[in-house]
């Protein structure tokens, strides 16, 4: 059978607005997606009906709101395949990078090594140069191939017995491209080191089943995710969570606070310091339930399709040039392009004109635009609720931006 887009669009009311006398073309789902009803509606009933704080309180709403969250926690883990008390809420996915590099980090000495790649988001380069300032440890750097991945050929050169982690994006938030996860775990552990995705542009397209990548941590983003924002997920294995120390210190994360010593929550508490954002994760619970109940077969065919629409139509306007993979083998719906002698923000805002809503810019990967020796680029980010009326806005707007601005 068919992927019904209608029935998917039908739950996203922002998709059935007209703004400013245009219909919504919302082409920028790497950057946030949109929310279903299901999400709306599971925030909606906590805040109207469940509002407290969660596991100090023995009043009923107390209870409510404690019950609710931790079976957010729960619907996380079921998607992730994972336990729930292996999942920790954060602020985010760059929150969670940013407490394996601060807790995980405070475990490595001076000389120990880091491995990135050229096409990282900047969440996964800065916290480990903060790492290597504060405690002497390397950073090194996989290279990217011209199609945009990351070249996995120059591992047996860059791991070391040095090598202490290995943190790459799951899939490019600038080409699209799919890492192959089990050349990477394999190589990393021949060296005793540890494998950290970055899984922002992942997670939003379907279930994952994370013992089976034989990774050690896992990030994510809700509001990419169709949650809310504001909230994320770090998944780690439970004997390093173990190991490592609180990376904020505050409330609901101790075990016994004396002014003489401190002594720690198990984990994930000891890595939810304080009031956490409640409302959020019980949105974000909200939405890995609504993506189990995809058919992820079927979506990623028709997604799959539009990306294949899309590469064809923008082949077709003189002095386009695509980034990234050419084909639709192991890669995500994101597409990267320039426009010759057309600044990508001004092929943006022509795309607006249209209704369309794309990114422009380098994507917070600066290096990979280096790498590529541009300024930006134009990126299209599609989601299962996208259809062929999107991807033909946004070739008629780009058609116009080369007739007009060049």
């Amino acid at each position: 059978m068919s992927f019904d887009v209608a029935a998917v669009r039908r739950q996203f009311p922002i998709l059935s607005e007209i703004i400013d006398g245009r219909p919504v073309h919302y082409l920028d789902n790497g950057a946030s997606a949109q929310t279903p009803l299901a999400v709306i509606d599971a925030v909606r009933h906590y805040e109207t009906t469940s509002r407290a704080n969660v596991l100090r309180g023995v009043h009923r709403l107390a209870e409510r709101a404690t019950e609710a969250y931790e079976n957010a926690r729960a619907e996380v883990a079921k998607f992730l395949g994972v336990q729930p008390l292996e999942v920790i809420f954060t602020g985010g996915c760059t929150a969670a990078i940013n407490l394996v590099a601060y807790s995980y980090g405070s475990l490595l000495k001076p000389g120990d090594r880091i491995l990135l790649s050229e096409l990282e988001h900047h969440s996964n380069i800065v916290p480990w140069q903060l790492l290597r300032a504060r405690s002497g440890i390397e950073i090194d750097m996989i290279p990217v191939t011209e199609d945009g991945r990351i070249d996995l050929n120059e591992l047996p050169r860059l791991l070391t017995s040095k090598t202490k982690l290995v943190s790459l994006a799951h899939v490019s938030n600038v080409t699209g491209a799919l890492l192959d996860i089990r050349t990477v775990v394999t190589a990393a552990k021949a060296v005793g080191a540890k494998v950290m995705l970055d899984g922002a542009q992942r997670a939003p397209h379907g279930p994952l089943d994370l013992p089976s990548l034989g990774i050690d941590f896992y990030a994510f983003a809700g509001h990419k995710a169709y949650g809310p924002n504001g909230i994320g997920v770090l998944w780690g294995k439970p004997e390093l969570l173990d190991a490592m120390p609180p990376f904020m210190g505050g409330g609901s994360m101790i075990g016994r606070v004396t002014f003489a010593e401190t002594t720690w929550a198990p984990s994930p508490r000891r890595f939810e310091a304080g009031t956490p954002a409640i409302g959020p994760a019980i949105g974000l619970g909200a939405a890995c339930t609504w993506m189990q109940a995809l058919d992820w077969t079927a979506a990623h065919d028709h997604e799959m399709g539009l990306v294949q629409r899309l590469m064809d139509g923008l082949q077709k306007v003189d002095g386009t040039r695509l980034f990234g993979p050419a084909s639709l083998q192991n890669r995500y719906p994101v597409v990267s392009f320039t426009l010759d002698g057309v600044h990508p923000h001004d092929v943006a805002q022509t795309l607006d004109s249209f209704g369309v809503a794309v990114r422009a810019g380098h994507h917070c990967a600066q290096p990979l635009m280096d790498r590529f020796d541009l300024d930006g680029t134009t990126r299209v980010s599609m989601a299962p609720y996208n259809d062929n009326t999107d991807i033909d806005a946004l070739l008629a707007g780009v058609a116009h931006a080369a007739r007009t601005l060049r």
